[in-house]
């Protein structure tokens, strides 16, 4: 049997077991022992470790940043920050439309990052979820969707610029004339059906005009019936909530080190260094005002590393599977196999379909654009496809696998964040994808013909 059968094969039991077990962490890392086992025989557990540690040094960026993002929001709470916004906030958040649009601005606000953007409105919205009984899959909701497909929908992000070098190295993309990666870029984005469709979603959604689907609606019941914002498999994540309703915190604290974050994180594109700067500037702005002593700080420091470890397994375990699902050829063969289906007017949509399902079971939406990229550009210049359109195919099919797979960073980012499981969150948000998934292959079909 074919090693690339082998491993998509690996990759639906993965899915099926997580969901009935709900035991992610645990389907993940048996699947990965056994797809080494296929891919490297009797020495598969030295080379499992081997790819081990090759993920722990390829990946090193995403591990400090979750880690560093981690402590920065220990700091803002500790500090009490967090809940001066979150009281500032609160004003405005007086009903629970208002509190779904407030989150959904704030997320189209932040547009710089799919991290920062999950991350830092995470932690100033968790408690106004909780103080006006909405469901953190809610908010969990809202948080995935306006991270990448708000980041792919503008030019300035990091996203953006990604996809915009990668699509300028094809041939068929600069016989457009068009003079820089950027230009190339903004003529797919108005094609983006997938991002697009699921912001409406979201506003939707926001205002009350979206019905409450499946999982989601089983959560706002929970509310109705026990008061409970979040499961009680969900527990785990939440030991250290603790909402003080009598101490005011100062909302410059909060302010300014995320004044800071984002102010850098725009002028200089470097998330990384952006958060380390935010943590200094808390340590300047606490420690001699005797908000938080040096032991305090360093202390919540390292408790913020640690409220990362979930997802940081996860994300790890993840990186591996994927890695050598790669070694086996998932990818090559699922590309073999649909390239007899390739027409020019259904090509978009194919290429959407195609990314979104390599996304989708890989957990990588990068790593699925740079592969496929080389593949159907030729092969739609060969057939006459639209290359404007087979880059936002690209695009959407990036940010479904990034927005929908129950293991990608940005899903298990926005359950960290949100303060649920990972496969609650996913459940709970998947009918709107698979909907707006639908509509945008639509979308495709349709442009592919016309133009």
């Amino acid at each position: 049997m074919d090693q690339g059968l082998i491993a998509i094969i690996i990759t639906v039991c993965i899915i099926i077991g997580a969901i009935k077990t709900r035991r992610t962490v645990e389907c993940m890392l048996l699947g990965s022992l056994v797809a080494a086992f296929f891919a490297f025989q009797g020495n598969f557990l030295a080379q499992w470790c081997v790819v081990l540690q090759e993920m722990l040094a390829e990946e090193v960026w995403v591990f400090l940043v979750c880690l560093l993002f981690g402590a920065l929001i220990a700091q803002l709470t500790a500090s009490r920050g967090s809940f001066g916004f979150s009281k500032y906030l609160a004003k405005i958040c007086s009903s629970d439309k208002k509190t779904f649009l407030t989150t959904y601005i704030m997320g189209i606000l932040i547009f710089v990052d799919d991290y920062l953007n999950v991350l830092s409105i995470g932690a100033c919205m968790k408690k106004i979820y909780d103080d006006r009984k909405l469901p953190r899959e809610s908010l969990a909701y809202v948080l995935n969707s306006t991270g990448a497909p708000v980041c792919v929908l503008l030019p300035i992000s990091t996203w953006a610029v990604f996809y915009a070098n990668l699509f300028f190295e094809q041939e068929s993309v600069k016989a457009m004339g068009v003079t820089s990666p950027m230009a190339a870029y903004l003529k797919a984005v108005p094609f983006c059906f997938y991002p697009i469709i699921t912001l409406a979603f979201v506003f939707l959604f926001a205002v009350g005009a979206m019905p409450k689907l499946g999982p989601m609606k089983k959560a706002f019941r929970r509310v109705e019936e026990t008061g409970k914002v979040y499961s009680d498999f969900s527990r785990k994540f939440n030991h250290a909530t603790v909402y003080d309703q009598d101490t005011d915190g100062n909302i410059w604290y909060f302010l300014i080190p995320m004044g800071v974050l984002v102010g850098l994180a725009v002028a200089t594109g470097d998330i990384l260094v952006s958060v380390v700067v935010a943590l200094v500037v808390c340590f300047v702005l606490y420690v001699p005002r005797k908000v938080l002593t040096v032991d305090e700080f360093m202390n919540n420091t390292i408790q913020g590393f640690s409220d990362m470890l979930p997802v940081l397994t996860m994300l790890l375990v993840t990186f591996v599977l994927k890695d050598i699902c790669g070694k086996m050829g998932m990818t090559e063969y699922i590309v073999e196999k649909t390239e007899p289906l390739l027409f020019p007017a259904i090509f978009p949509a194919m290429v959407f379909a195609l990314g979104a399902v390599l996304a989708f079971t890989t957990g990588s939406d990068w790593g699925m654009s740079s592969i496929i990229t080389p593949i159907v550009f030729p092969l739609g210049s060969v057939i006459g496809a639209n290359p404007v359109l087979i880059m936002a195919a690209v695009i959407s099919g990036g940010t479904f696998g990034s927005h929908a797979c129950f293991y990608s960073d940005a899903t298990l980012l926005a359950a960290q964040s949100a303060g649920i499981d990972s496969m609650e969150h996913a459940l709970s948000q998947l009918p709107y994808n698979v909907i707006a998934c639908v509509l945008a292959i639509a979308g495709f079909m349709i442009t592919g013909a016309v133009m």
